[in-house]
Order: C-alpha cells, then structure tokens, then sequence
C-alpha cells in the first residue's frame, strides 16, 4: 500500500506558488507564508484567486503531485495532470467494459448496493448510539429493501433507479442525525447549496472526488470513463461512480461530526446574492484542517484486512477495481462498512 502524504490546501487569495530547487514557496506579494519539502506532498489544491507558476504545474506533473482550482465556495474549475501513467491494456479493457451493457451491470450494481449499506450502517449507528427512532428505523428498512433490489438489478438504468429511491429514502431523514445544533436539512439541494449542510455536503463530496481522481489515474485507469455514471464532457464519471461506496461512510459521517460536534456554527456561513450559501474563509481553513486530521485516521480495511489511513481508501478501492479489470479477481469488491 502506497504511504499517505500530505495535502497542501492554499485558501489565501492572491497567493502565488513557485519551486525553490526541491521545495514549494508560497507567497503574498513580497511576504513569504510558507516553504515545503515536495517530496512530502500527494497534492495542492487551490480555492479562488491563487496562481501557481508553469515550472511548479511542470514539476508537480512529472512526479505525480496533483494540482486541483476550486472556486472560493469549493466548486471545483480545473486539474492539472501529467502523462497517463499505467498499462494502456487495462484502459482498454475498461473501454470495453464501459460499452458492455453485462459488464458495466456487474460492476454497477457493486457499487449501488455498497453505498446503500453505507447509508443504512449512518442510519444504524445513530440508533445504536441514541436508542429509538421511528422515523430513522423506517428509513433504515427502507434501504434494507432497496439492497435486496441492487443485488440483483438486471442494467445499469435499473440500478440508477434504485440509487435514486435510496437516496431519496436516506436523505429524508438526515435531519434526525443533526443533534440540536442549530442547523436544519430539509433535502439534498445542489446546484448551488442552498443551506449551511448542503454546503458543507457538496464542498466534502468534491474534496472526496479529488481523492478519487489521483487514485484511479494511479493505477492507471482513466477517471472520465464509468461504469454507473454516464459518459460527459468533463465529468470524471469513473472517479464518482467510486466516490458513491464514500458518501456515507466518510463524507457525510465527516459532515455530521463537523455540526454535532459544534466545530462549525450556522455563523459560518455566507448566503450569495444568487441564493448559494458558502463557508467564509476562516471556517473554510478550520474545516480543511479537520478534513486532512480525518484523513490520517486509521482503520482497518474490511475486505483486505490490512491496517490504512481513511484517506488511503479511494486508493484501495481503486487498486481493487484494476485488480477485478485485469482478471485476477473474479468480482469487485466494493467498501462496505462493517
């Protein structure tokens, strides 16, 4: 298993980066905020107005460091990425794959099904944790029914249906795991967020994404070409259809713990004049840091029975579905949270 390194999150606006010999500088003007070793950085991710010179984008390229531009808010704009790295045989076998409605199935309905436990096992935790709730525990057979039907779906299209009820069933009660914090979910709304959470959700699910995007081009397979996600211009289809066995086991759980725990507050948040809320600087910095302490959390993998940081799950999972492409499994096996 590759070593977790660390991630550089660059919030100042007007920062520029810049390569001193083997080091990344990081500057405001004529003042100097920061110097590190490039060797101890996986990636850099830059939200709003920071600009990183083309020697650094070149160098960063050549020894694997992703760079990734969001937005202030997080919405994610670009990556820069160097040569496709890997066996071109297994992205071609993923091609195939992808035009094969049988195998593109197969895997799919992997993925449906173990987001759908992940969800029910946020469901269940809360339960366990807080004793009864009727609303909670119908939710949670509702996601029971909607795994019976994963497991044996017959496409792909019959799979996204039943993901969509399941979300649908999961997120009509994510109300009831906010623990009088001050903050209310009245749904998922995306496109912009529209209310504190839905920031907070959107803004992790494009960090997750990320990791999911570095994993795949790490092993070698192409992150726009998926399985369960249909094929867009500029969509990493791929990187989301891995990010779906995530979002309840590490992002919203991240989410939840965030606001249950009161280390952000409704006063956090900006509302845009277009109606999109946004997390001001300050506490987006607070959360970044949180996000990189949970990264480095150790667990221990329920399929591979090995000890890793939670950050190097997408990379695991990634491993997994090349493993399955090439023939040496003969099933993927998805996150599952046990």
């Amino acid at each position: 298993m590759k070593k977790l390194l660390n991630t550089l999150y660059i919030t100042r606006q007007e920062s520029y980066l810049h390569k001193e010999r083997e080091t990344i500088v990081i500057k405001q003007g004529d003042e100097k905020l920061g110097q590190f070793p490039a060797l101890s950085l996986g990636g850099i991710l830059c939200f709003g107005r920071v600009s990183v010179s083309p020697f650094l984008m070149g160098y960063c390229a050549e020894n694997g460091i992703g760079i990734a531009f969001y937005t202030e808010y997080g919405r994610f704009l670009a990556r820069v990425q160097g040569r496709q790295t890997g066996n071109v045989l297994l992205r071609r076998t993923q091609y195939r794959w992808a035009d094969s409605s049988e195998r593109s199935t197969d895997v799919a309905r992997l993925i449906v099904a173990a987001k759908i436990a992940n969800s029910r096992s946020v469901l269940q935790r809360e339960l366990r944790n807080h004793g009864d709730n009727p609303a909670l525990s119908a939710a949670a057979d509702r996601l029971a029914f909607s795994l019976r039907r994963a497991r044996t779906a017959k496409s792909v299209e019959e799979a996204r249906g039943i993901e969509g009820d399941a979300a649908s069933s999961y997120f009509s009660v994510f109300d009831e795991l906010l623990r009088g914090s001050g903050f209310a979910f009245g749904g998922r709304i995306r496109r912009p967020p529209t209310d504190p959470v839905n920031a907070l959700l959107s803004f992790v699910y494009s960090l997750v994404t990320q990791e999911c995007v570095s994993a795949l081009q790490g092993v070698g397979l192409d992150p726009y070409v998926g399985f369960l996600h249909k094929d867009r211009p500029g969509r990493a289809s791929l990187a989301l259809d891995l990010l779906e066995e995530f979002r309840a086991s590490w992002a919203d759980r991240f989410v939840l713990t965030l606001v249950n725990r009161r280390q952000v507050q409704p006063g956090d948040f900006v509302t845009e004049a277009s109606g999109a809320v946004r997390l001001q600087d300050d506490a987006r910095k607070k959360l970044l840091t949180l996000y990189q302490e949970r990264k480095q959390v150790e667990l221990t993998h329920p399929y591979l029975q090995e000890q890793l940081p939670i950050g190097l799950l997408s990379h695991s999972q990634a491993l997994l579905l090349a493993r399955h492409l090439r023939g040496d499994t003969e099933y993927y096996t998805p996150y599952v949270v046990k």
